[in-house]
């Protein structure tokens, strides 16, 4: 009888029943999200705080990452293509990379990192001080003030540092195809964009938002659910992380296949 009662404690499994009670509670978090959002008062000076803070403070990591990454890319495929007498390919292939998948993909990777860990640890923080308490003690509604404003910041700026990380990234990409190859500026620029069209830009401003929005999302989440003291704080800010890069790579599968399909349309 003690087997048969401990069994039906459990719907699959404990491990199973703590995940999809976790993925209902996800749920549930962005259905409150998308319901909050519209609804008064709006934080619009916490916003704007949180857009300067997220997008101004990341413009040092995101310009040596995206200048390196342009260096590093162009010098990787130079021997491949001069292999087929095509370095005059180069900046085609160089701009095809980079703003199709290079930029967004990097810039969401460092944002996780550095965004997702700080808005984690930030809000963990809150929750086990009890400051959260407080402020709904004080008439402050704290979703809002907390969840919401972070996950726009996070939504708004990521879309502009992949743009900015496009732009920084070519540039290298740029130093060295003219130290190798001797291409102007002009032929080179003419060169990128020829190759990339509109589908190109308009899926990597749609996919720079979708990251934006988890980044935000699984960084609020973490930290809004997290307890047991400092512990707490620092496995809400790992978890961000772990997180959000794992949502961003499967999200970038599933934008590559649907891109591909409309382009093949």
């Amino acid at each position: 009888m003690a087997n048969k009662s401990s069994n039906r404690e459990h719907l699959i499994s404990p491990r199973i029943d703590k995940m999809m009670l976790g993925l209902a509670d996800a749920f549930a978090f962005i259905r409150r999200f998308f319901k909050e959002v519209w609804m008064p008062p709006y934080e619009f000076r916490e916003v704007i705080r949180q857009c300067y803070k997220i997008g101004y403070n990341s413009l040092p990591l995101i310009s040596l990452t995206g200048f390196i990454v342009g260096i590093v890319f162009t010098n990787q495929s130079r021997p491949s293509l001069s292999e087929f007498g095509a370095t005059s390919w180069l900046p085609s292939l160089i701009s095809i990379a980079i703003v199709r998948a290079m930029g967004p993909l990097v810039t969401a990777l460092i944002a996780a990192g550095k965004v997702g860990s700080s808005i984690g640890a930030e809000i963990g923080s809150m929750k086990v001080t009890e400051q959260i308490d407080a402020m709904e003690v004080s008439a402050t509604n704290p979703f809002k003030f907390l969840v919401v404003t972070r996950v726009l910041a996070t939504t708004f700026m990521i879309p502009i540092l992949v743009m900015y990380t496009d732009c920084v990234a070519l540039m290298g990409a740029f130093l060295s195809v003219s130290s190798n190859e001797s291409v102007s500026f002009s032929t080179y620029f003419v060169q990128v964009f020829d190759a990339i069209s509109f589908l190109d830009i308009f899926s990597s401003i749609i996919k720079s938002l979708v990251f934006g929005f988890t980044i935000g999302i699984v960084g609020c989440y973490k930290g809004y659910h997290s307890s047991k003291g400092t512990e707490g704080v620092g496995k809400a800010a790992n978890a961000s992380v772990v997180l959000a890069m794992f949502l961003i790579f499967i999200e970038e599968l599933l934008a590559l296949q649907i891109v591909n399909f409309i382009r093949m349309s």
